[in-house]
């Protein structure tokens, strides 16, 4: 199964270029789902077609789904939700900020990459799946969920198992109030559920073979500076950006001063972007006379981004990660990040046994190292045309 993401600052129509995507596909005879994981879900508007939290058929060969992070919660979360609000209800707080208290931040998130890892696995349905992500912000944060969650859990599983119940189970028996604060069981499996269902997402999402990421947007000074730091973020991750959209060029024939202005500005940045961003391939979709809604207008759309080619080809591989024999016993560690530099960030390096752990700003990023290295000592790191380079040698 094919794997197609979009992500951009709010605002530049990633969501448009996402769903001609998924109709020039379906057009082509592939079947295809789009599905929308931004809150603020505009996908059914963009398709002129109501969606909801299941597969809607749209046209021959395509589908649409927004996911509904409500029912997924009353469908998997009643019972964890339920025992916050217990705890909570016992320390005075009651009502809607006891309800409110057992969803926790990022569960939305979490529900999309667990729709993303099921398709996949299923293998039977679809043949690809375009996934209309949040704002780029949003989507960095869902990369970090599951290293993140997955370590929360295993040290709520830990105290829970050799601190909590050892403790409070002799007491509970005397003292019978006590043991409403251990969970019961099937919180746990609710729990330990959610995250084993996201499991080797970040793998998925990182095989170049199956899912590659695209970037979505305008020319404007605002928009590239952040479609930088995505670039930055997603390498890092070891997820491989194939291709950008600059979406709404003005044309160039207009006679209007105004918009003659506004196009020569648009020209400087769209210059820019050729530039930094070479040599990942991008695509230019001018403003149309009209609003971009419904089958046709995104047909439209479909075509200016890919013309002849098939919007399910890898239009470019770079591997952002990846490990250099230098001598017996002196490896070099190499992770691309572009415009590391520019952002002013400093890397944050850190190993522990076999895992490399590198921090930038506000994201990290935890690289298991071949047993051949995990023995080995870092002995310095250097950056050099917009690669991390991390040397492991013998000690003395």
């Amino acid at each position: 199964m094919r794997n197609i993401i979009f992500t951009g600052k709010g605002g530049v129509g990633k969501t448009s270029v996402a769903a001609a995507t998924a109709l020039k596909a379906a057009d082509m005879g592939y079947k295809t789902l789009i599905m929308s994981t931004d809150p603020a879900h505009s996908l059914g508007d963009s398709l002129d077609v109501e969606l909801g939290p299941s597969p809607v058929k749209i046209t021959e060969n395509l589908w649409g789904q927004e996911v509904s992070v409500f029912g997924d919660l009353n469908l998997n979360w009643d019972v964890v939700r339920e025992h916050f609000a217990h705890l909570m209800a016992s320390r005075g707080i009651e009502g809607v900020y006891a309800e409110e208290m057992g969803v926790l931040p990022g569960m939305e998130e979490l529900f999309s990459l667990s729709y993303i890892k099921r398709y996949n696995e299923e293998q039977k349905d679809f043949d690809l799946l375009v996934v209309d992500c949040a704002p780029t912000g949003e989507t960095l944060r869902l990369l970090s969920l599951p290293e993140t969650f997955g370590w929360f859990i295993k040290f709520i599983r830990n105290v829970e198992k050799y601190m909590v119940k050892p403790m409070i189970r002799p007491l509970s028996k005397r003292v019978k109030k006590l043991d409403d604060f251990v969970a019961p069981e099937e919180v746990y499996e609710k729990v330990d559920n959610l995250f084993s269902s996201t499991e080797g997402i970040i793998e998925l999402l990182a095989d170049g073979t199956k899912t590659t990421m695209r970037l979505v947007m305008n020319p404007e000074k605002m928009v590239i500076k952040e479609s930088m730091r995505a670039l930055t973020y997603l390498n890092l991750y070891g997820i491989t950006v194939d291709r950008i959209t600059i979406n709404r060029v003005m044309p160039d024939e207009s006679p209007d001063p105004y918009f003659q202005k506004w196009r020569a500005i648009q020209q400087k940045y769209i210059d820019q972007i050729r530039d930094a961003f070479a040599p990942i391939p991008i695509a230019e979709v001018p403003l149309f006379d009209n609003e971009v809604v419904g089958i046709d207008m995104l047909r439209r759309v479909g075509e200016k981004v890919y013309g002849d080619e098939n919007p399910l080809d890898i239009f470019f591989k770079e591997d952002p990660i990846n490990i250099i024999k230098v001598s017996d016993g002196h490896y070099t560690v190499r992770v691309k990040l572009p415009f590391m530099e520019d952002m002013g960030l400093e890397p944050k390096i850190l190993k522990l046994g076999d895992d490399l752990t590198i921090r930038i700003g506000d994201y990290q990023k935890i690289v298991a190292l071949p047993i051949f290295i995990a023995g080995l000592e870092s002995t310095g790191a250097s950056f050099d045309q917009g690669w991390l380079s991390i040397d492991f040698s013998k000690g003395e």
